[in-house]
């Protein structure tokens, strides 16, 4: 009898070890950690995004021609690199929330101060100072998510977290057609000032996760950088190493993508008008949002280096047939699957780095090591823009291939698995 109840009876017993959602009973230092992360970095990527949008308009106003453009892009990711390490070392100092305040208004002052510029070199500086501030939110931003949720949920958390690129992206294009057409491109870049409120927010209501606070030795930069480049040196190169590549791929593709589909046909774009390319962009990022989402479910479930490496194969057979198609909507329908993989794999970055490195330089080697791999990709903005002169945007955009096709190499040879490792 008692057996037959269990037997008619299973679903208490399944409910008991069926595993609850990432998100059901998070403290509320939790929450609070998970918002100020998501907003910070859907901000940062607004303003990062923001001359993407407008390169065009920009460059014929100020008189550089489209590899410039390109050089002004690659500046500000190699900005990014010395923000990562800047803000990423106070992030390990002085806490990850108040790295991540002091972050916000480095990038958003810049970005309203381009809107200034009267030429190459003021623009050049300015976009310098959004450099630093968005490769150090990311820095502080990774540390507070990874420091403060569990480790079975961590890349289901930070996938969430990181889906804020593609609102980020999506914001950029709206706020540039809304605000292009009727002020110029100069008041497209005073929006970026914004974010700043929002880190007195942080600032009054986000706290220091509790693995930071109780480390009893605050390391010096110096001794920081000995242990990064010591006894961690081989997570470093190899964390380095595949990010950079990927990252090419994506900063050569996305940040030239508002531009080919604006280009006309003539000259190897798409020909569509601003609203059209608007609408196009932001549909896309759709499928970069589902991207970002599913791969931190995918690496929870598979690990880290699988889906990884299914993600840089997806994006390396797919770039090329998207720049080969011409038709409108075939371009509306490939546009989110392009960018569900060459856009998806970054949820994996945060969970892996933090996985691989203690907490006394967490924040350092995450910061550093996205960030750098970031700066490396600068290469890859003004190769396209060069390129496109000789060859036609869409060409250039083709060759980005390669580097997503180098990245899931060097992860198949190189990146150990980290799955379920709970943080020292």
């Amino acid at each position: 009898m008692e057996r037959d109840n269990i037997m008619n009876h299973p679903a208490p017993l399944a409910q008991q070890l069926k595993p609850a959602p990432w998100y059901r009973g998070a403290s509320k230092n939790q929450w609070r950690s998970f918002w100020s992360s998501y907003i910070g970095w859907m901000l940062d990527i607004m303003d990062l995004m923001l001359f993407a949008m407008i390169i065009v308009y920009v460059g014929k106003d100020l008189g550089f021609s489209k590899g410039m453009s390109g050089m002004v892009a690659s500046a500000t990711l190699i900005a990014t690199a010395f923000g990562g390490l800047i803000f990423g070392f106070l992030a390990d100092r002085i806490g990850r929330a108040k790295s991540m305040v002091l972050s916000i208004l480095c990038y958003s002052v810049g970005t309203a101060l381009c809107g200034f510029s009267d030429s190459l070199a003021q623009l050049i500086a300015f976009r310098v100072l959004v450099g630093l501030g968005v490769g150090g939110e990311w820095s502080a931003g990774a540390a507070l998510i990874t420091e403060t949720w569990p480790a079975q949920h961590r890349g289901k958390v930070m996938a969430w977290v990181q889906s804020a690129f593609a609102s980020g992206y999506a914001l950029a294009a709206i706020v540039a057609a809304i605000v292009l057409p009727t002020l110029g491109w100069r008041w497209v870049f005073a929006v970026g000032l914004l974010p700043a409120l929002f880190g007195l927010w942080v600032r009054r209501h986000v706290a220091e996760p509790e693995i930071w606070l109780n480390q009893k030795k605050r390391l010096t930069f110096s001794e920081t950088i000995g242990e990064l480049f010591g006894s961690y040196r081989k997570h470093t190169i190899i964390g380095l190493s595949f990010t950079a590549a990927a990252m090419c791929g994506y900063w050569g593709l996305f940040t030239w993508i508002p531009s080919y589909l604006s280009t006309p046909v003539s000259e190897g774009g798409a020909g569509f008008n601003l609203m059209q390319s608007t609408t196009w962009v932001v549909i896309m990022q759709v499928g970069a949002a589902i991207g970002f989402i599913t791969f931190g479910y995918i690496a929870d479930k598979i690990g880290r280096k699988k889906a990884f490496m299914f993600f840089f194969v997806g994006a390396a057979l797919l770039v090329p047939l998207y720049t080969k198609v011409k038709s409108p909507e075939m371009l509306l329908i490939l546009g989110p699957i392009v960018a569900y993989f060459g856009t998806g794999f970054y949820s994996g970055f945060a969970p892996t780095f933090a996985e691989l490195f203690p907490t006394a330089i967490r924040a350092t080697a995450q910061g550093f090591i996205y960030n750098t791999g970031r700066a490396a990709s600068a290469l890859a903005p003004a190769m396209v823009g060069f390129l496109s002169g000789n060859y036609g945007v869409g060409s250039a955009l083709a060759m980005t291939s390669g580097f997503f096709l180098l990245a899931a190499l060097l992860v198949f040879f190189f990146l150990p698995e980290t799955k379920g490792v709970e943080l020292e």
